[in-house]
């Protein structure tokens, strides 16, 4: 339930930094203005206007600090209410002071994500939007933040609103027959409704299948390095990482654990996972190192199996064919800079192959090319680009997509009841994505994940 009173919350990152911004959100937040803050010249704060002056505490007669206040008059702030931020020095005992004079006004401390939620519930924004914002802060690649950015402007949203469009009016087309029966409304426009339903049901099937792309665009992809001992899985994300991450000898067994770190190929955030060289052995340590290789392969969403180029093929070569078949697999031959030896069978379970040489670098761009060409098509560049990121959005459309499945198959019949209730479905599913069907419980979910203070 929305309760109209006043929140405050420090909006910067917890620790000592430069500026530490203490935003208040509600119908006291003009009067916390006037309280706390004393302007250098005369005169109270002006909407829209920065102020210079100090924060000071009336209860032990002192200043707090020199600061910099912004008051934002409703409906024209980030909630559509009043807005008033502090910005002070950026400690954390000067940031926690300011805070706890703001509380001490009558205002209490919003939760996570509750700015952000009362500018949906306000009207300014709406649930995709909300969520982008999100998505802009978490952002770990140039390719998610233009995504985040691009779902923040409302791309989504207007596609959505379409869709809505054609649903309700092919609605109003059924519920026509059904609340006039007796008027003289001829026969059943079927070619209107089928047409409204069709393009929106197409709309829907292009966005769903966006989804993969949008979702590695936001969340990035896990790349597993796996291959025999000594065949240059460590040099292999060294030379990506372009710094010594993985101890590099030539004793065979030398990585025991899963080395992980993130790096970006092509705007696309990569979780590089290096793994223990996959052998028969006897050594605990090192076949337990083995086994979690053998745990995260099916998890991966892409393998980059490592071979020798240089050596004849073997027994610990098969044991990775083995291990991999099924998955996506990108197969790289290492050492390409020496002669080639090796003759691998099974070139079938294999996506694409490159050759590298990891020590000099050799093929490395050309590997990070083919890893990104995997799972970016290159629409992600159109500013008009609209794409499902989040398991939510397409959870709801396909809520929306069987329902229009079912009104193709009950449309034959022309029981307009049925047909009416099939529509009414698929809009309860397009109207949650953006929150125009949405319950608390949801909204609860979806705004515990923010950061207090946003």
């Amino acid at each position: 339930m929305y309760i109209r009173d006043t929140i405050a919350a420090v909006s910067t990152p917890p620790g000592n930094g430069g500026i530490g911004i203490v935003r208040v959100s509600g119908d006291r937040a003009a009067l916390v203005g006037s309280t706390l803050f004393k302007p250098i010249k005369n005169g109270g704060l002006v909407s829209h206007r920065f102020s210079f002056g100090t924060i000071y505490d009336t209860e032990h007669d002192q200043i707090v600090d020199e600061a910099m206040a912004v008051l934002m008059c409703s409906p024209h702030s980030y909630t559509r209410e009043d807005v008033l931020e502090l910005h002070c020095h950026g400690g954390w005992l000067v940031v926690e002071r300011v805070l706890a004079l703001v509380l001490s006004c009558g205002v209490r401390l919003a939760e996570a994500g509750e700015f952000t939620r009362r500018a949906f519930l306000n009207g300014r924004i709406d649930l995709t939007q909300a969520e982008a914002v999100m998505d802009i802060i978490a952002s770990e690649s140039d390719s998610a933040l233009q995504l985040a950015q691009q779902l923040r402007g409302g791309v989504l949203s207007q596609r959505l609103d379409g869709i809505r469009a054609l649903l309700l009016h092919g609605l109003a087309l059924v519920e026509a027959y059904i609340d006039f029966p007796d008027d003289d409304l001829g026969h059943l426009d079927s070619v209107a409704i089928l047409t409204a339903v069709d393009d929106a049901r197409r709309q829907i099937g292009d966005l769903l299948g966006s989804f993969e792309e949008g979702r590695v665009i936001r969340e990035g992809i896990a790349v597993l390095i796996v291959g025999k001992p000594n065949a240059g899985k460590s040099s292999l994300l060294n030379r990506l990482l372009n710094e010594n991450r993985a101890i590099v000898t030539s004793i065979p067994g030398t990585t025991r654990d899963i080395i992980e770190q993130k790096i970006n190929f092509e705007g696309l955030t990569v979780r590089l996972l290096d793994t223990a060289g996959i052998r028969h052995t006897e050594d605990l340590v090192e076949r337990e190192g083995i086994s979690r290789t053998l745990e995260q392969i099916p998890r991966a969403d892409l393998v980059l199996a490592v071979f020798d180029a240089s050596a004849d093929f073997t027994a610990e070569d098969q044991l990775i064919l083995d291990a991999v078949s099924g998955r996506p697999v990108l197969a790289v031959m290492n050492k390409c800079d020496l002669p080639r030896r090796l003759q691998l069978p099974g070139s079938e379970l294999f996506l694409d192959t490159v050759d590298i040489a990891a020590l000099s670098g050799a093929g490395i761009d050309l590997l990070k090319q083919r890893v990104a060409a995997r799972f970016l098509t290159g629409r992600g560049d159109s500013r008009d680009r609209v794409a499902l990121s989040r398991a939510r959005h397409r959870d709801a459309l396909e809520v929306a997509a069987r329902h229009l499945a079912t009104f193709g198959e009950n449309f034959g019949e022309q029981n307009l009841e049925l047909l009416a209730l099939d529509l009414r479905g698929a809009l309860e599913g397009v109207g949650s994505v953006t929150g125009q069907a949405v319950n608390d419980e949801l909204l609860d979910l979806i705004f515990s994940s923010f950061c207090i203070g946003k």
